[in-house]
């Protein structure tokens, strides 16, 4: 079932009548309003640049780059940027006129889940080594939360309903045509669920790895630490954990479209779900919203706590030589860099105690023959 078609499906048996005119024209302004004042807290706090001595390279003007992005061209991030604020524009667009027409559908209820589990982001960039570059617009740096990233915190990342969502359409798709095609007795009839599951492993896994493969490439981001297995370009400033990180990304890209799926009755899973909790039985649209909030929350903390477990085990050991933002201190609370060869001076970061398995960056020493990172390779 295409994306229109699951919106024209409708609302659920026991969801309440959709509201009137009055109330549509409300919501869409509220909407409208918290969009505005998002957009003005962003133009108010934005910043761009290594711009705080925690993480700033004071012998560094500038931004120069040791090794050239995708192609040679020095625009990608400006590239992403406005794509994203075009994607943000358009996805508004859509899910307010969409909630005109079909109020608190469960696809509109995941975009909101999706968009929400943003507030993790800092946390699970920490977890894989993410650092951004600088370069983007981003959260100051000393916020509590957002000071978790190795580097800065962008905006960008409040695209993630498309990146975590997106899996669900095709895969959908491609289970209604399989469905449709083959008997009551087959698989894809007999468990739904479990097909829809692996559908969107399939797809979410290629998928992932395409996207990132082009973004790291054209250095809006970097993976400093990675397991040399499983893993390309090893060593490289685009290494990618690729058996890591995208097999671990659809442990929220599968609940997300699980949580979607209709049975016969045109209930979701999460709708059901939530119909089992005596409080939301009155409540089927906060119910659904309550339940995708909470299960996507935990499949994104599942995400970080794999990595976490990579990190804490010291089995990350490949770093991404040269390091690509020289504004910035080398993010380093392995040692692993210096152990390489690559000159400082170095961050450790927030996290770099207990939450490591370690207590603060251990002491180093550069190499006697410059490493792989700064001598001969």
């Amino acid at each position: 079932m295409s994306a229109p078609e699951e919106l024209r499906t409708g609302t659920s048996p026991d969801s309440p009548p959709a509201p009137g005119g009055t109330s549509r024209r409300l919501v869409t302004a509220g909407i409208t309003v918290l969009v505005v004042a998002l957009l003005a807290v962003i133009a108010a706090h934005a910043s761009r640049g290594a711009d705080d001595p925690r993480i700033a390279n004071p012998a560094v003007s500038g931004a120069p780059r040791p090794v050239p992005p995708l192609f040679g061209w020095n625009h990608w991030v400006a590239v992403n940027e406005i794509g994203t604020v075009v994607m943000m524009v358009v996805l508004v667009t859509a899910v307010v006129l969409a909630w005109r027409r079909y109020p608190a559908h469960p696809v509109l209820l995941m975009t909101l889940v999706t968009t929400a589990i943003v507030w993790q982001d800092p946390i699970m960039n920490w977890a894989p080594y993410a650092a951004y570059n600088p370069q983007l617009w981003h959260w100051p740096v000393h916020w509590p939360l957002v000071s978790l990233s190795p580097t800065v915190e962008p905006f960008i990342v409040i695209g993630y309903a498309t990146f975590y969502l997106g899996p669900y359409f095709p895969a959908i798709w491609v289970l209604r045509r399989l469905q449709a095609r083959r008997s009551h007795d087959s698989f894809v009839a007999r468990h739904p669920l479990w097909s829809l599951a692996a559908l969107t492993l399939v797809i979410g896994f290629v998928f992932d790895a395409i996207l990132e493969c082009f973004l790291v490439r054209t250095q809006l981001y970097i993976y400093t630490q990675v397991i040399p297995f499983g893993s390309l370009f090893t060593g490289k400033p685009y290494q990618f954990p690729l058996i890591w990180e995208s097999a671990l990304v659809t442990v929220v890209m599968i609940p997300a479209a699980v949580l979607l799926y209709r049975d016969d009755t045109g209930r979701t899973v999460a709708e059901r779900l939530a119909h089992r909790a005596r409080i939301f039985r009155n409540r089927p649209t906060l119910g659904a919203f309550t339940v995708m909030f909470i299960l996507i929350n935990i499949a994104y903390f599942c995400y970080g706590g794999g990595f976490a477990v990579i990190r804490d085990s010291g089995a990350a050991t490949s770093v991404a030589c040269p390091w690509p933002f020289p504004e910035a201190k080398v993010y380093d609370p392995q040692g692993f860099y210096e152990k390489s060869g690559q000159p400082g001076p170095y961050s450790a970061g927030i996290w770099a105690g207990w939450e490591s398995a370690q207590s603060g960056r251990p002491d180093v020493s550069m190499p006697a023959d410059g490493g792989r990172c700064g001598g001969t390779r």
